[in-house]
Formats: structure tokens, C-alpha cells, sequence
């Protein structure tokens, strides 16, 4: 049987810039097998039919888009999490499209991408727009940057540069090289010389009340 893959789509709109006038199409499908790609877009009609999974099942959609769209200067790229397209508009102008397909009928695969939808107004902020879908399959090899997680692995360091200062403040020596950095860890143990103030207080606190019983 047939699915329909998730379509996830955003926009841009400009009435002077042709590359800033754009729609960004994601068919959200894991291992496409690229070999049973059927993909075709017309100026007013985009279809996809593939097969995808280690179990090789069947995907496919058809839509009419709200407004002509120009083939010539449309980009896909296919990675191992999607296909990702940029569709150029055909028409030049600040509004936005209402919606992608041409009906206005309810589709439950077509979904709006949050991750790359901006509001008109806002539009100004965004910075090389045209570029975003190739971020976000940058994105993979970002994802495969993550796999090795350099920031985890400064957490990683961060855990042995601890435990050094641990086991430095535990033998007494170093802890006054790191200033009272040591102190939060080993305050009961290593602290009390130094601290006279409080510690002295609360450790005197209590000979004075057993040499006046006596007294009494």
C-alpha cells in the first residue's frame, strides 16, 4: 500500500529579489533509495513517488500549487534523513501565499516547517534565506559533527579537570593554587585552619558551657 511521505514547507517573499522569493519544501523520508525516485516539477504541479526504509515501502504524493512556480531555478538535494527542495516563485512580490497548494483542502502529510517558517514583518532578519534547506542538510554532517559531540567532550574534559582538582584539594597541596575554588568540595576536611571566623566559633561554642556547669 502506498503512504504519503511528511511534506514540511515554508516561504519567502520579495518583489525585488528573484532568490529571496522562494518556497522550502522538506519530504521528511529516512533512506530514500534514490535508484526508485520518481520525481517531476512542473511551473504548477510537483509529484514524488519512492521507495524508502530497509523495508522498501511505498511512498507517494501529488500537489498543485497555489501559484506558478519556476522548474529553471528550483534546486533539490537528497540526504539520508530527506529530500530538500528550494522552489523558486514564478511571480515577484512582498506577500506571502496563503498556502502551497493550489485547493484548499485540509492534507494530513502537509504540514507547515516551523523550524524554518518566519513571519512577512520579519523577514529582514534572516540572513542568506536562500541557502537554509542546504543548513539544514548541513545539518547532517552537523549531526555527524554531534555524533562525536565536541561539546560533550568538553564535558568530558571539564569531568577530569574536576576530578584533578579533587584529588589535588584532598591532598591538601593544591587547593590553595586554585584559591577557594577546592573549598565547596572538601570544606569540612581542608577549611578549618582557614576559616576562623565561623568555624572557630561553632567549634568553641561548646567548652565554654561544659567548663561553666562544672562551675555552677
Amino acid at each position: 500500500m502506498v503512504q504519503h511521505p511528511e511534506v514540511l514547507w515554508a516561504q519567502r517573499s520579495s518583489d525585488t529579489d528573484e532568490e529571496k522569493n522562494i518556497l522550502i519544501v522538506t519530504v521528511n523520508l529516512p533512506d530514500i533509495d534514490e535508484s526508485s525516485l520518481e520525481y517531476n516539477l512542473t511551473a504548477t504541479s510537483i509529484s514524488f513517488k519512492a521507495k524508502a526504509g530497509s523495508q522498501g515501502k511505498e511512498y507517494a504524493f501529488d500537489l498543485d500549487f497555489f501559484a506558478p512556480v519556476d522548474p529553471q531555478y528550483s534546486t533539490k538535494r537528497l540526504n539520508s534523513r530527506s529530500l530538500n527542495l528550494v522552489l523558486r516563485k514564478k511571480e515577484k512580490q512582498s506577500e506571502y501565499w496563503p498556502r502551497l497548494t493550489k485547493e484548499k483542502v485540509k492534507n494530513a502529510f502537509l504540514k507547515t516547517d516551523f523550524s524554518k517558517w518566519v513571519d512577512e514583518d520579519e523577514q529582514g532578519s534572516v540572513e542568506d534565506v536562500s541557502e537554509e534547506p542546504d543548513l539544514d542538510m548541513g545539518g547532517m554532517g552537523g549531526m555527524g559533527g554531534m555524533g562525536g559531540m565536541g561539546g560533550m567532550g568538553g564535558m568530558g574534559g571539564g569531568m577530569d579537570f574536576e576530578k584533578m582538582m579533587a584529588q589535588m584539594s584532598a591532598g591538601g597541596g593544591g587547593g590553595g593554587g586554585f584559591g577557594g575554588m577546592p573549598d565547596f568540595g572538601a570544606g569540612p576536611s581542608g577549611s578549618g585552619a582557614q576559616d576562623d571566623g565561623d568555624d572557630d566559633s561553632d567549634d568553641d561554642g561548646p567548652p565554654p558551657l561544659e567548663d561553666a556547669e562544672p562551675g555552677k
